[in-house]
């Protein structure tokens, strides 16, 4: 069967350990991140200063694969040497909500008036979350809980059975961008 073959370049400053057929465990200056990329069918070896990823086949699904892949390893180095960093915006126009974090957990209260807290999970042991004001950062080296987090508390202020036109209430997010501030 035929394999499509792609090679991607590790950055100075990062060491990289693969094991197994696709487990890859990526250390920089920020810290060390490790992912398990066996279920996407690659496998990923180590040559010198160079990550070969191969996937069998030739079409579109081989071709869309081996590109995830990549993309995934790349955002892993990003990670570990810059961060990723959300930024989302407290919106209230009818009652004004209260978000702090406790743990592992976003709790926001008195969103559109009501008696109980809605929560929203932190995903990642190295995701942070702040509290500024109108403003929530949430910061990281893994791109996908960083991501997820966001999205998470995003979901968690989702408004039901309401006139969207007229309750913007929410937190929404504004910004992303490569770095930790």
């Amino acid at each position: 069967m035929p394999l499509i073959i792609k090679e991607v370049e590790i950055p100075e400053g990062i060491q990289v350990e693969v094991s197994s057929p696709a487990i890859i465990k990526v250390k920089g200056k920020l810290g060390e991140l490790v992912s398990n990329l066996s279920h996407t069918g690659a496998r990923i070896e180590l040559d010198g200063r160079k990550i070969v990823i191969k996937y069998p086949g030739k079409g579109k699904r081989a071709k869309s694969m081996i590109g995830t892949v990549t993309s995934s390893i790349k955002n892993m180095f990003t990670g570990v040497t810059k961060g990723y960093t959300y930024k989302l915006k407290v919106v209230s126009t009818h009652f004004p909500i209260n978000v702090k974090v406790q743990r592992d957990t976003v709790i926001i209260e008195n969103f559109i008036g009501e008696r109980y807290a809605r929560k929203a999970k932190i995903v990642g042991a190295d995701t942070n979350v702040k509290v500024q004001g109108e403003d929530i950062i949430v910061s990281g080296i893994d791109k996908q809980a960083v991501g997820q987090t966001a999205a998470n508390i995003e979901a968690a202020t989702r408004v039901r059975r309401k006139d969207l036109r007229k309750f913007l209430d929410g937190i929404y997010l504004f910004e992303k961008k490569v770095g930790i501030d």
